[in-house]
């Protein structure tokens, strides 16, 4: 999977950008806008913590573990209701952010969290941290369905019967093209250069092959109780943040100055974040990539 070095690169360089853009508690999944595009980031942002907990069926007291919590967004909502939380990260810059805010957060590799680690939960929740969990040398091997039926098999582990497990993530979609036409050097703007550079911005990380492959992975453990594409939700997110990060201001302006180092350095980075082009927004608009919301009940 992503490994730490990896997940660094993704998401501490750009930490104080994301979170002077979108707050400490920066949520930097999909938002859930249901269509109605007149909502804020934030209202569409909150509308998904109570969409999650809604699924889950969170009460007060419950015990509730999020896989790759990010800056805590989530956490601190099930605070806010009365449940107790607990965060695992492989990021120590968003380790660092959700403790500074008192989350309970872990430097932890998600996919070895067992009930010897933090003991038993009544949900689990992931979102957006699903896609780091196989890599394209794991995809290559042939071990990308071993290492979700081991994902979903150690969660059902920390589960009660009929707990539930919350998991958003991002799919390659029905457009998708064959995975070694992947290629930086392609023409800009073409579906191959848009891969390459989402490939570049999250080294370490391969994409499940759609919704298909995730719910066939959790069927020895896991029942589909919804499924629900956020895609569209997803671009209208992205554009928001673009907003957000590339508006002027002293501070951001600053902020960006420190990373002109790493930029004049590292090609990888350049293409990545700096290429003047949103290669999520092109994937998702294009179906390359497509975002589900999945939930699930242990058997």
């Amino acid at each position: 999977m992503a490994d730490r070095t990896d997940i660094d690169f993704s998401y501490t360089l750009t930490d104080r950008v994301i979170r002077l853009s979108l707050g400490d508690l920066a949520d930097f999944s999909g938002a859930k806008y249901d269509g109605d595009f007149s909502l804020t980031l934030d209202q569409a942002q909150r509308r998904k913590h109570e969409y999650v907990a809604e699924q889950l069926g969170i009460e007060p007291g419950q015990r509730v573990l999020d896989l790759g919590c990010g800056w805590g967004a989530l956490l601190n909502y099930f605070r806010s209701i009365g449940a107790t939380g607990v965060g695992v990260t492989l990021s120590s810059a968003q380790l660092e952010a959700c403790r500074r805010h008192g989350l309970d957060v872990h430097l932890q590799d998600a996919r070895k969290v067992t009930r010897e680690t933090f003991g038993e939960f009544d949900a689990v929740a992931s979102l957006g941290a699903f896609e780091h969990f196989c890599s394209p040398e794991d995809h290559e091997a042939g071990r990308q369905d071993e290492i979700y039926r081991s994902l979903f098999e150690h969660v059902a582990g920390l589960l009660p019967d009929k707990g539930r497990f919350y998991l958003q993530t991002m799919v390659f979609g029905r457009n998708m093209i064959p995975v070694d036409e992947v290629d930086r050097h392609a023409p800009r703007g073409s579906d191959a250069w848009y891969l390459a550079m989402m490939q570049t911005a999250f080294p370490g990380s391969f994409l499940p092959f759609g919704q298909e492959q995730v719910i066939a992975c959790a069927e020895p453990d896991f029942r589909l109780v919804s499924s629900v594409s956020g895609r569209l939700d997803y671009i209208e997110t992205i554009r928001q943040w673009d907003m957000r990060t590339e508006a002027w201001n002293p501070r951001m302006a600053l902020l960006k100055l420190r990373l002109l180092p790493r930029w004049l350095t590292d090609s990888n980075f350049r293409f990545a974040f700096t290429s003047g082009d949103s290669s999520n927004s092109a994937c998702f608009e294009r179906e390359l990539m497509d975002h589900y919301r999945l939930v699930f009940e242990k058997h």
